[in-house]
């Protein structure tokens, strides 16, 4: 079983960095002519998945499919299945994070054998970087990734993650640990999420695995300054793209576009 790292480091070869996201927030669905009931969560999703069928890798929003119960769970799982036919990479945008059993039932559900397994999935270290440990283990055993919350751009964030312990910000000790946890391991299959319009990242140098960086284009983050996060930088771009749709062909567009801004990080 290869691992996600090396998945992920040859997709990024063939389709480049470019990381478009799936974001069904109502006021999307409305400015592209759907309902805000299921039909219009499937058809928006739908649209996604022909638009972004030849990136390396989507990020579906969690969020705006779990607010429509189990029937917009089984729209995300559609989803998936039909990235993957077009032999894209699925970064499941979940964010979870607790101690003990309910992280492990969390694993299961996102990195084990579930219908809601994705190549990767997001995670929140705020409870202790150990809390994921039921999460690390399992994504490894089973090939896949996990990319956890390290410094973010939300003003809120800032106080905790820029807070220091000892000699070194919170934000950098997460890091820190992503580093350890990818250490010898080759394409390290750990990353961080980094927000794209921060002026003073962490310190990556010794990271050995991906950058999702999301903020790209209509939340401020300028493509040339992404080489600042290192050599396997995601970026992560939602509004930028889907304000295009809902027509494929000009969401295509978009995403062209973009990718050949980024080009260079590949």
């Amino acid at each position: 079983m290869s691992s996600f790292g090396d998945r992920l480091a040859r997709a990024v070869a063939a389709r480049g960095p470019l990381c478009p996201g799936i974001d069904p927030h109502p006021e999307l669905l409305t400015a592209w002519g759907l309902g805000t009931d299921i039909d219009g969560l499937r058809a928006f999703s739908d649209i996604c998945v022909q638009a972004f069928a030849d990136v390396a890798i989507v990020k579906p929003q969690v969020a705006f499919y779990e607010a429509y119960g189990s029937a917009g769970f089984a729209v995300l799982e559609r989803t998936f299945a039909g990235l993957r036919d077009a032999g894209v990479l699925v970064l499941a945008d979940a964010k979870r994070g607790d101690i003990g059993s309910t992280m492990a039932a969390y694993a299961q559900a996102w990195a084990g054998d579930s219908p809601l397994a994705a190549d990767a999935v997001t995670a929140s270290p705020y409870l202790g970087f150990e809390s994921l440990r039921p999460l690390l283990d399992l994504a490894a055993a089973n090939g896949r990734g996990v990319f956890v919350l390290a410094a973010t751009s939300n003003p809120e964030g800032a106080g905790l993650q820029r807070a220091t312990v000892g000699d070194r910000t919170v934000a950098q000790s997460i890091v820190d640990a992503v580093a350890a946890e990818n250490h010898g391991s080759g394409s390290g299959s750990v990353g961080v999420v980094v927000g794209a319009t921060l002026r003073q990242p962490p310190d990556l140098g010794e990271l050995n695995g991906p950058v999702l960086a999301p903020g790209v284009g209509a939340q401020g983050g300028r493509a040339e300054d992404l080489g600042r996060l290192g050599a396997r930088v995601l970026p992560a771009v939602s509004r930028e793209i889907l304000r295009a749709g809902p027509d494929v062909a000009a969401l295509r567009a978009v995403t062209r576009s973009l990718h050949d801004q980024v080009a260079y990080l590949a």
